[in-house]
């Protein structure tokens, strides 16, 4: 009998272990061969899939090309998988040329760029003001005369940022006498792919509304204070009363709705309101959050959800039934205490700073063996690079660890601020280890 087929398109490289886990599971539950489409194809992508075809999602004729080197297939293409924001439309494209189930393709476009979706919200503004959602004024930007047009018309501060970029990258938070000049320095590298100003959003909560098809639940997200507002840490359950949950969810399937998600997954970043009756969409994204959100929830609530996603993606998924947590978790990004050039090689052999750090922060709080564990931890990076203490970006992180908190002595949100900071002495003391001795030969 001939396999059918999982085409998975495309994927960020720092999740490569994601897509392996999809692999494994296609092969053992639906005994299916794994196509993955992706620009420049290395031998890592050799090693997750069983043919890799080459080819660059943001290509125009990604969709035609993609159904002409596929259709000899088409048979055997059961099911299909769009795994990265560069693919969110042309990905869909393909799949509904192929005849495989798929989430709408022409409002695909809004999980992609932050500026098609505020025009989308722009167009139903009357209905989500209804809803006690804001509807951020907006404008695509290309010159130092435009950013202060804005300015003018927003003094209470605003932002800048890439319409088309994830991680963080290139947000600026301007405030009032910031230097406007300065601001537009930033996202110069970015006016190719498109800048946007978007009116300040004077929420400072933020969540995500995370899932796949109809099952959800909502993360919390922490993020550093300041100029640059990156995403310092993920913490599953979010800690927010019956209300609360409401506006958010509410917040987040209108998310959906506007981007055409309706079967596969997502995650929306929304920020809420003081009184927790008002929210704001931050941004749409048709694919799991980042940072290891699916892997926090499968701790927490005992769901692998990218098992489910290949068995939606086949039709075989089964009722989940209601999601109760079990326990507490967060992915935690981890710096460095002061500017400098960084790489792991600078770490002591055999120092382990980041369960050095877990260490001292159970200390701290009392907890007791098996109740604050590490569950992931990684160096986001091999190579040698300048990082800021005050990070900008994701990329001023050296590594990310993921805990699971269990009992109820400590909060998770408490912890991990005490982790960041046994982390910074940690590996202050790793870097200050002297190089072991060689033995004589």
């Amino acid at each position: 009998m001939t396999r059918p087929i999982l085409l998975i398109v495309d994927y960020n490289l720092s999740r490569i272990d994601e897509v392996r886990h999809l692999r494994d599971h296609a092969h053992a539950r639906h005994g299916a061969t794994v196509v993955l489409i992706r620009a420049a194809p290395t031998e890592a992508d050799d090693s997750i899939a069983d043919e890799v075809i080459d080819l660059d999602p943001l290509r125009d004729d990604f969709a035609e090309i993609g159904e002409k080197l596929l259709g000899d297939r088409r048979e055997r293409i059961r099911a299909g998988i769009v795994f990265s924001d560069n693919a969110v439309r042309s990905g869909a494209e393909l799949l509904e040329r192929l005849g495989v189930p798929v989430d709408s393709p022409r409002l695909a476009e809004g999980a992609f760029s932050k500026y098609r979706y505020r025009l989308g919200e722009a167009r139903v503004a009357d209905l989500l003001t209804a809803q006690r959602i804001m509807v951020p004024a907006f404008a695509e930007i290309a010159s130092l005369d435009q950013l202060r047009d804005f300015a003018r018309a927003h003094p209470d501060g605003f932002v800048v940022k890439p319409a088309a970029e994830g991680n963080n990258r290139g947000v600026v938070v301007v405030r009032p006498g910031d230097d406007l000049t300065a601001a537009f320095a930033e996202v110069l590298p970015y006016l190719e792919g498109g800048v946007i100003c978007e009116e300040f959003i004077p929420y400072r909560r933020e969540y995500s509304y995370d899932g796949l098809g109809s099952l959800a639940f909502l993360t919390e997200k922490i993020s550093a204070r300041g100029r640059y507002p990156v995403e310092i840490a993920q913490v599953l359950p979010a800690g927010v009363d019956e209300h609360e949950r409401a506006t958010l969810e509410r917040a987040g399937r209108q998310a959906n709705w506007l981007v055409g998600q309706c079967d596969g997954p997502f995650h929306n970043e929304i920020k809420l309101s003081d009184d927790g009756l008002c929210a704001a969409i931050v941004e749409p994204n048709r694919r799991p959050g980042g940072m290891k959100i699916w892997s926090l929830a499968r701790w927490v609530y005992g769901i692998d959800l990218h098992h489910r996603w290949v068995d939606t993606a086949f039709g075989t998924a089964a009722d989940a039934g209601r999601l109760v947590p079990g326990c507490s978790a967060a992915t935690v990004m981890l710096g460095v205490g002061s500017d400098r050039s960084f790489s792991p090689d600078d770490v002591a052999a055999g120092a382990e700073p980041f369960a050095d750090a877990v260490r001292a922060t159970a200390e701290r709080f009392g907890l007791t063996d098996g109740e604050l564990t590490v569950t992931e931890f990684s160096w986001l990076s091999p190579e040698r690079r300048h990082l800021h203490a005050v990070a900008r970006d994701n990329a001023d992180f050296t590594a990310q660890g993921c805990i699971v908190l269990r009992g109820d002595r400590a909060d998770i949100r408490t912890v991990v601020h005490a982790l960041r900071e046994a982390w910074s002495d940690a590996l202050d003391r790793a870097l200050a280890l002297p190089a072991p001795v060689r033995k004589a030969r």
